[in-house]
């Protein structure tokens, strides 16, 4: 399995983990023919014919037809889960990615155009900064659009006001931050747009060093911006968000208005 599929299963089992559904089994594979096609928020969800019975799956919002052939994979089985968007409760429902051109999500309004291959993905630090804890950069999600690095950033003024903070002061100061809204001025590294309904960027302002970690931080937004970028973002500290299965952040910025 291609870590960029394994990594986009993670990051929707993440958000089904927080609905409060229970994994069962983690990544395995379902084929066979769709039986019923229904999207809703970003996922397209299937009903699937396979040859040991029907089964439930959802994946990034894919264009696929009833009575086409796919295959599911690294997927996450999901008791008790309930989509509110649908407003239907499923018993035991698969989260995963397709196999093959099909894998690639629709484009989603907003999202930051796709630009050359080689980028890091959504939540994974920039090339050469991989903290503790972190899975190591140079992958990308299933048809995440790939945005390429920035040269070094030199010192960004810093942010005004009682929230303001460095790059530096949020990521090694996350504990006294955990939940607390921060601002943050600085510049755009890295870019991933559209994955689980929000675009996925890098900060870094020159504070901090690449050594430990301390001069980047991801932030989670539903406004674009592109690499190169000089924003103001104001969002709040999450800290040890755990993907599962060794993916895991130290600190994001998370829910982010962003403002150039």
């Amino acid at each position: 399995m291609k870590p960029c599929k394994l990594l986009a299963a993670l990051l929707i089992a993440s958000a089904c983990l927080s609905a409060g559904a229970s994994p069962t089994s983690q990544t395995r594979t379902i084929q066979g023919d769709i039986a019923e096609v229904q999207n809703a928020a970003g996922y397209t969800y299937l009903r699937v014919k396979t040859k040991d019975g029907e089964a439930w799956a959802a994946v990034p919002k894919a264009d696929v037809k009833v009575g086409a052939k796919v295959t599911i994979e690294s997927s996450m089985t999901m008791e008790k889960f309930e989509s509110k968007s649908l407003k239907k409760k499923f018993d035991k429902i698969a989260f995963g990615v397709l196999a093959g051109p099909a894998g690639a999500p629709a484009a989603t309004a907003g999202a930051v155009p796709a630009a050359p291959a080689g980028h890091p993905p959504a939540g994974h630090p920039p090339a050469g900064h991989a903290p503790a804890g972190h899975a190591p950069a140079g992958h990308a999600p299933a048809g995440a659009p790939a945005m390429a690095a920035a040269a070094p950033v030199a010192k960004v003024t810093k942010a005004t006001g009682p929230d303001a903070r460095t790059v530096a002061e949020v990521v090694a100061g996350k504990a006294t931050l955990k939940d607390k809204t921060v601002l943050v001025r600085g510049q755009v590294v890295k870019v991933n747009a559209g994955i689980l309904g929000k675009n996925w960027l890098h900060l870094q302002d020159g504070s901090g060093s690449a050594a430990d970690g301390t001069n980047d931080v991801l932030v989670t937004t539903q406004d674009a911006a592109a690499v190169g970028d000089v924003v103001t973002a104001r969002g709040t500290v999450r800290t040890d968000v755990n993907l599962g299965m060794g993916y895991a952040y130290a600190v994001v910025i998370d829910e982010a208005t962003v403002r150039k």
